[in-house]
């Protein structure tokens, strides 16, 4: 997040494009708020897809863009596929890179490769396809939730020039600001990119919540 924007955090306002005001449930008051300095959703865009993006979303877009992994025609590895995997394949697809899944489930090849649309598929155990990848990719991006060692990927990283040398950067990110997080649901609208959801009625979430 720059310097100046406004954190996501603690409590994000949303409204509808073309709407100037929206409702606020504060302390069991509605009330109305001016929606000019809020995130704002574009009215073609549902509310269902934009949810996501405002959690698992905005923190796989901010990195790939602060780390200029959106340049057309470079590679992306992406390591584990679950709520924020998924985003970085559809991230990475819209941006024009060549995206691999790195993955220990070889059952999800079928969902990284029809459904999401991923250009391959590597089970990171064989040893035979990781070795294949060695200094082929351009940019990984690990959000795996388990431990584990990163020393085989970071094999499979291009050396960029620098002066005479090559060298691979790492860093690690959290989230974006305001401002990024308009930029990515823009994107997203714009694009026609839909995260994968699930969607359960109302009552059966209730009863999911008391049951913990």
């Amino acid at each position: 997040m720059l310097k100046g924007e406004k954190s996501a955090i603690p409590l994000l306002y949303l409204a509808r494009v073309g709407d100037p005001t929206f409702h606020d449930e504060d302390a069991g008051l509605i009330k109305k708020q001016d929606a000019s300095n809020h995130t704002l959703i574009p009215a073609n865009y549902p509310l269902d897809s934009a949810a996501p993006l405002l959690c698992a979303g905005i923190t796989v877009y901010a990195s790939m863009v602060r780390h200029k992994m959106n340049q057309p025609g470079k590679s992306l590895g992406v390591i584990g596929l679950g709520g924020l995997g998924h985003m970085g394949v559809k991230f990475g697809k819209a941006f024009g890179l060549n995206v691999t899944i790195f993955s220990t489930s070889i059952s999800k090849k079928e969902e990284t490769l029809s459904q999401l649309g991923a250009d391959n598929f590597v089970v990171s155990s064989d040893r035979n396809q990781m070795k294949a990848l060695v200094k082929s990719v351009d940019f990984i991006i690990d959000i795996a939730s388990g431990d584990h060692p990163f020393d085989p990927y970071a094999e499979l990283l291009k050396l960029v020039e620098f002066w005479s040398y090559g060298m691979k950067t790492f860093s690690g990110s959290v989230t974006g600001g305001t401002k990024d997080i308009q930029e990515m649901i823009d994107f997203f609208a714009s694009n026609g990119i839909h995260p994968m959801i699930e969607k359960f009625q109302f009552n059966l979430q209730m009863k999911l919540l008391r049951g913990y």
